[in-house]
């Protein structure tokens, strides 16, 4: 036996497989393509549709109870913003509807354009 000692390398082909960070992660959800917001007595919920159909819900932690709309729409967009640049490596912003109500808001979520090199 010559240098073995029963580790896989770092990364690269083992046995035929993809072992470690050269192997491209999955996401746990598609991209984000809407949110909506909704005021509730316990806090601001969250519901987000994906371009794979998935719908993501929660609650915007973080947040208090009586948070007003401006706070929730500006923590939702930091959360969405967060999650798409770990997830899909992309920037977004979100472009939020007129407010209809003040317990209820929805956003559409919009991918920046890639930064050019030079």
């Amino acid at each position: 036996m010559t240098g073995t000692t029963g580790t896989a390398p770092a990364s690269g082909v083992l046995d035929g497989h993809m072992t470690g960070p050269a192997r491209k992660k999955k996401p746990p959800f598609g991209m984000p393509r809407h949110i909506v917001l909704l005021a509730t007595p316990e806090g601001w919920r969250h519901s987000v549709t994906t371009t794979d159909g998935a719908l993501v819900c929660g609650r915007l932690a973080g947040l208090p109870a009586d948070a007003g709309p401006a706070r929730a729409r500006a923590a939702a967009t930091a959360l969405l913003t967060g999650l798409c640049r770990e997830f899909h490596g992309t920037e977004i912003d979100v472009a939020w509807q007129p407010p209809g109500a003040p317990d209820s808001l929805t956003g559409r979520i919009v991918p920046l354009p890639a930064p050019s090199a030079g």
